[in-house]
């Protein structure tokens, strides 16, 4: 029996338990979802989408499922305390798959919601019913199996005008004392003229082998601002599943930042469509690898209109036997001129056992762009390290040097500066091998 058959049966043995603490929203699109991924199963390294990431064997543990949404007995403020210097947050937390909320909502604006996806599909569901799943619909196998098996997750609705100052931050962490397979989903709505920040913090510690599936589906509308940051700290035993679908509309702004810092099997997808004119969207990202860990990031970025822009910056520095790969395509529709677009990759390899496998891809329909994408994969600038052992910097020393000046780069796309200035600080420990050995919050260290 494949592994896909043996989730699709726990899905069709324990249908009523799944349904019966959920809203209809969320039933309808489990529906949708079941008959996709009972056609399509996990995807194979035949698959060119997942050639270098075979996700299909990560399933095989005999992980525990909360099905039954039991509460899980975590005290969420001694697991995890983020004391950024002059980083005040709105602060919420999921824990393996379920909305623990810190801050009550007390402080945010009027008419902000920030609360658990289930218990907002009941109260507002004509609010959150053209956008559920509207977007993840069209995703691959593994964003059809999050849909089947999403019980909870977070809402974060900006209505129109509103202006959010302070970041807002939600806390993943995985607790269990069983092997554990969680599913999440994040649905961001910023409507009309509206602006927030937010900050995603994947935590996990737990020695047992872990899997998160994490769908995000976010919608911006005309003028909308949006910032996000995502941060993985999490060990070797973990694998994240994760994808974000983002759809602009005319003017909007999207800037997002995708830092892996300590992983085990990683997975990232990102689909932004820039549906309106004038939208912009700036996609960056830092991986930072060492012993078996394996980071994979694909990226789609849809020019759909005329007149948008959009930056693409992924950096990767891969240790011992680490895998990197990225796949980054840039879509130029033909009704989409006067688009400016780039793509940059740049990789290091710091040993032969390292592993970095790039694609950069520039589709293009329309006659009237400025696009251009390009990809490196090498090493430590030997004449560099020379130089600086010539003027008295160790040899080990100029390499950390060399390797948190590749890295910044990313870290200054930022616009946070407590937060900037935090992730240059835990980047200068990681390269050194220093967060290794944090068992919690690395943020706090």
């Amino acid at each position: 029996m494949s592994h896909a058959q043996e989730y699709i049966d726990i899905f069709d043995h324990n249908r009523a338990l799944i349904d019966e603490p959920c809203a209809p929203l969320l039933n309808a699109a489990r529906e949708r979802a079941s008959v996709q991924f009972k056609s399509m199963g996990f995807p194979g390294i035949k698959d060119e989408n997942w050639l270098h990431s075979n996700v299909a064997k990560r399933f095989a543990t005999d992980y525990g499922m909360n099905l039954g949404r039991v509460e899980v007995k975590a005290d969420t403020q001694s697991l995890f305390t983020c004391d950024v210097p002059n980083l005040k947050t709105h602060q919420a937390f999921i824990v393996n798959d379920t909305f623990r909320d810190s801050t009550g909502g007390k402080s945010l604006p009027q008419g902000v919601i920030l609360a658990g996806l289930n218990e907002t599909a009941e109260k507002y569901p004509t609010l959150l019913q053209p956008y559920y799943d509207a977007l993840a619909v069209a995703g691959d196998n593994i964003a059809q199996f999050n849909t089947m098996f999403a019980q909870d997750g977070v809402v974060l609705y900006v209505p129109k005008g509103c202006v959010v100052e302070e970041t807002i931050q939600i806390v993943t962490l995985l607790q269990a004392n069983v092997e554990m397979l969680s599913n999440r989903r994040l649905l961001v709505i910023l409507e009309e003229n509206s602006s927030a920040s937010l900050l995603i913090c994947d935590h996990s510690s737990m020695e047992k082998q872990t899997l998160s599936t994490q769908v995000m589906e976010v919608f911006l509308g005309r003028g909308a601002q949006f910032n996000l940051y995502e941060l993985e700290e999490t060990s070797h035993s973990n694998t994240r599943l994760g994808h974000l679908f983002v759809r602009q509309e005319a003017d909007s702004v999207f800037n997002h930042s995708n830092i892996t810092l300590t992983n085990g099997f990683t997975r990232n997808s990102v689909n932004v469509a820039l549906e309106g004119r004038g939208a912009e969207a700036n996609v960056n990202g830092l991986a930072i690898g060492d012993k078996e860990q394996h980071i994979d990031n694909r990226t789609l970025v849809d020019h759909k209109t005329s007149d948008c822009n959009s930056t693409e910056l992924y950096k990767y520095i891969l240790d011992e036997h680490s895998t990197g790969v990225f796949a980054g395509k840039m879509l130029i529709r033909p009704d989409a001129q006067h688009t400016n677009s780039q793509q940059t990759n740049r990789n290091l390899c710091l040993t032969n056992d390292a592993h970095m496998y790039a694609q950069p891809q520039l589709e293009i329909y329309a006659d009237d762009v400025k696009c251009s994408h390009g990809s490196t994969v090498g090493q430590l600038d030997e004449n560099a390290l020379f130089y600086m052992q010539q003027r008295g910097i160790p040899a080990d020393e100029a390499r950390h040097l060399l390797m948190y000046a590749f890295a910044g780069e990313v870290i200054e796309n930022i616009r946070i500066e407590a937060l900037r200035d935090r992730l240059h600080m835990l980047v200068e420990k990681r390269l050194r091998g220093e967060l290794n050995h944090c068992k919690r919050c690395a943020m706090c260290k």
